[in-house]
């Protein structure tokens, strides 16, 4: 049975603490995922997707602050819009936007974390292994060099 990878960038302040709720809670959920500490959710550019995606990602989830409980101001805002754009162009690189999540959780809301995670780990189970060998990702496509 197909096991989905799913890399996860977690604000450090909000989301990354609500996993952390969940483990010392002992709530029980899919551990397909590894989880990265960050700490703002607007620190994640495109290339750390795509970078995932290559190397063998079959989803990638970014947890942030809920609007407004920035601990930066604004950086779920840039967030928002980055993943938003981002979305569109992932067709072109023959990856289904539906393997891309972004979700808004508090450092208080580890069932809600739990819930998510075991949602979208049956997402991506559903979807199927990613298999990116039709289409090659060079590093300067990926920085922009």
């Amino acid at each position: 049975m197909f096991e989905p990878k799913i890399m996860c960038f977690l604000c450090k302040w909000c989301t990354y603490a609500g996993a952390d709720l969940a483990g010392t809670s002992r709530m029980k959920y899919d551990t397909s995922s590894i989880n990265l500490r960050v700490m703002c959710s607007s620190r994640i550019d495109p290339q750390h997707i795509l970078y995932a995606f290559k190397n063998g990602a079959d989803g990638v989830f970014i947890g942030g602050c809920h609007p407004g409980d920035c601990h930066y101001v604004e950086g779920n805002y840039k967030t928002l819009r980055r993943v938003t754009l981002f979305k569109r162009m992932m067709e072109d690189f023959g990856i289904d936007s539906r393997r891309l999540r972004l979700e808004w959780i508090s450092a208080a809301e580890g069932k809600k974390y739990v819930d998510t995670m075991n949602e979208f780990s049956e997402q991506i189970r559903a979807l199927g292994p990613l298999h990116l060998e039709q289409v090659t990702l060079t590093k300067e496509e990926i920085c922009h060099e």
